[in-house]
């Protein structure tokens, strides 16, 4: 292959300088991501890659200064340093202020190809090209060979799991089609795509973070980083939920909150929840007033670690009161409320 012009790939002049390189990555890092080129994946991870290699080298001082005098070809003899080289990912990651995965929920169902119980696996012996034609392989000093030890994993990468009420109410199998870049057995970087499960367990709140071990991105010479799913809830338009508890709104009638009324909600798993309000056969009913409560045990959220149990559904009434009144309606309703009192 012949030498590639870095100036050329990423279509600036030869005296551009930081601010230039970083304007024309952002815009065809952004052209040529994998996971928006889905028809021509493998030739956008190529023209991705080519990029990401060509920021780098133009990026650091001592590195262009040699490519500037030698060309391609005089950086091919260079040994990287652990650690030294970004990969396409952490770079775009830099840029766009985002993880470097592309998750896609598929939807429920059993099954699945990760585990969050599963433990790490040691990746395979470092191997490095970086792009300039060397692979280096061992270590440089004795020891009849053996492969460099590997850096401790960067920190765990985190990525909202977004959930609705009802599956956190019911549980739910969520499967999650991530892509990294790992190491190979021959030491190459390859972009590897896998799908992840995740059982969500009835009454997991905002924040329960479920960890799958080694599954992140992964650099030369270092180990995989933890990926970490972390569950957000989803707004509900009857619902909110306090803790364990369950909130709802409800607005009635002055005439309903005075002689009683049936409020009929839909739970969350799908029955019909009617809920008396200050009517039956009780003759020391409670009068429905602006901002009165009404607490109906055991109909809120599932409790995660005491199972069988759930919080309490707390509805907050409003009522409507007439804007008219006619005089005759204003009397009766005086004689009533003045032979109760």
């Amino acid at each position: 292959m012949g030498s590639r012009d870095y100036y050329e790939i990423l279509n600036v002049g030869r005296d551009a300088t930081d601010d230039d390189l970083r304007r024309a990555y952002r815009r065809l890092a952004m052209r040529w991501h994998p996971d928006k080129n889905p028809g021509a994946k493998a030739d956008a991870e190529a023209r991705f890659k080519e990029i990401t290699e060509a920021y780098n080298v133009l990026t650091d001082a001592d590195k262009r200064a040699v490519y500037d005098q030698y060309g391609e070809e005089g950086l091919r003899g260079e040994v990287p340093q652990p650690g030294g080289g970004r990969g396409s990912d952490d770079i775009f990651a830099e840029f766009f202020g985002s993880t470097p995965f592309t998750y896609c929920n598929t939807g429920g169902g059993g099954g699945g190809g990760g585990n969050a119980r599963g433990g790490r696996q040691p990746p395979p012996p470092p191997a490095w090209d970086g792009g300039f034609g060397r692979s280096y392989r061992r270590s440089q000093g004795g020891g009849g060979g053996a492969a460099p030890s590997m850096a401790p994993p960067p920190p765990p990468v985190e990525s909202r799991l977004a959930c609705t009420l009802e599956e956190l109410y019911v549980g739910v199998t969520k499967k999650m089609r991530i892509s990294r870049n790992v190491v190979d057995a021959t030491g190459r970087m390859k972009t590897e795509s896998e799908v992840l499960s995740i059982e969500v367990k009835p009454g997991w709140k905002k924040g329960t973070k479920i960890t799958f071990p080694g599954k992140g991105n992964q650099q030369w010479n270092q180990l995989p980083a933890d990926l970490v799913f972390v569950v957000d809830e989803k707004p509900h338009p009857v619902y909110r939920r306090d803790g364990n508890d369950l909130v709802a709104e409800a607005r009635v009638t002055l005439a309903e909150a005075l002689g009683g009324t049936v409020v009929v909600l839909a739970a969350l798993d799908g029955r019909e929840l009617a809920v008396d309000v200050g009517g039956g056969e009780e003759d020391d009913a409670p009068v429905v007033r602006p901002g009165y409560e009404l607490v109906v045990p055991a109909e809120g959220m599932p409790i995660a670690r005491e199972p069988g149990r759930r919080g309490s559904l707390r509805i907050r009434f409003d009522v409507a009161f007439p804007e008219r009144l006619t005089r005759r309606q204003r009397a009766q309703i005086k004689r009533v409320l003045e032979a109760g009192c």
